[in-house]
């Protein structure tokens, strides 16, 4: 346990990621298709702020900037030359914020999908993809990130192509997939494949797990599943701040504080050991889901017991997945078993 996320699992029980970067942003002034990134230059203080309102809030961990800083994505600013700058001056906004803390606070740096489509559906190789992601996580370590933090992947050739330019730049790193799809990925990927697939790569992420995806219901369900597959791993949970309602032109997540607090608890007991928030989380919701945490950490010796898909449907809403089987105890990996699509 070299790295420091990986010292500071060793020495906690729980560690609260931070939540939203975009529709946080979007209440600070972001434009519609005005790339976050371009933040980075134009606006860095607003991006320190933000960073600085999750640590207030209790946040062990705080994700760049940089969630389409590939060059693939940056394209369609004009950023593309720019990737590698971009994500140093990502990582090095927030460990200056995480720095200035005074207690020990990780810095993630967040790699995002390209947009772009595999062969043979697309025209994206492996080769191209590695080198991207490589690059952007380069940049992340020149500025200071202490590990890559892998985001909202759907399929697994792109996950495993981040992962391996994360290796290429010698960072430890996190992934975590969004299952927005009847428990699935968009492209088909369930949370027992993705436990299976943490177990091929050439070096073993830190953590890996769900984040974004329809609500914390579904987050959950998905964390339970993936906890069943590999009871053993180091899981997170990351999920979004209620249900996306469409009001108009605007996406509107409705969670409170303290349904992310419940959802902070429910995550540790289906085998999460980061919890987070995804879109709409806001340093309030945070903050909450830090007061939930402590709590479960000041008693240890009493057990949480797993919760079910029904407790959690009837604390935190619907859930889209199919519910059998997503929250019982299994043993082995039942990706090895065969049943993993």
């Amino acid at each position: 346990m070299s790295d420091l996320l990986s010292r500071l699992l060793g020495e906690r029980r729980i560690l609260l990621a931070d939540g939203a970067t975009g529709t946080n942003y979007f209440d600070m002034g972001l434009m519609s298709g005005e790339a976050p990134e371009s933040w980075l230059l134009e606006k860095p203080e607003k991006v320190a702020d933000l960073h600085r309102r999750f640590v207030e809030a209790g946040s062990d961990i705080v994700l760049t900037n940089s969630f389409g800083a590939n060059s693939f994505r940056l394209k369609l600013h004009g950023l593309q030359d720019q990737a590698a700058e971009l994500n140093r001056i990502a990582a090095s906004i927030a460990r200056k914020v995480a720095d200035e803390a005074g207690r020990t606070v990780v810095v993630a740096g967040s790699i995002g999908p390209t947009g772009e489509l595999f062969e043979p559906l697309g025209a994206l190789t492996m080769a191209s993809a590695v080198a991207a992601f490589a690059d952007q996580a380069r940049g992340l370590k020149a500025g200071g990130a202490d590990v890559a933090w892998i985001e909202t992947m759907s399929a697994p050739e792109e996950l495993e192509a981040a992962a391996r330019g994360a290796i290429e730049a010698d960072l430890p790193y996190v992934f975590t997939a969004s299952f927005d799809t009847a428990g699935r990925t968009m492209m088909g990927m369930t949370p027992e494949a993705l436990a299976e697939l943490a177990q091929g790569l050439p070096r073993k992420p830190v953590a890996y797990g769900a984040n974004c995806g329809i609500g914390p219901g579904d987050l959950v369900a998905s964390v339970l599943a993936m906890s069943g597959a590999a009871p053993s791993d180091i899981l997170v949970a990351k999920g979004n701040c209620g249900i996306p309602v469409l009001h108009g032109d605007h996406v509107h997540y409705g969670g409170t504080p303290e349904l992310m607090a419940q959802y902070a608890r429910l995550a540790v007991a289906s085998g999460a050991r980061i919890v987070g928030g995804c879109c709409g989380t806001s340093p309030a919701h945070i903050a909450a889901m830090r007061g939930a945490i402590d709590a479960l950490q000041a008693s240890p010796a009493t057990p949480l017991g797993r919760p079910s898909i029904e407790d959690v449907e009837a604390s935190l809403g619907p859930i889209t997945r199919p519910k059998s089987g997503a929250g019982r105890a299994r043993s082995g990996r039942r990706g090895r078993e065969g049943d993993a699509a």
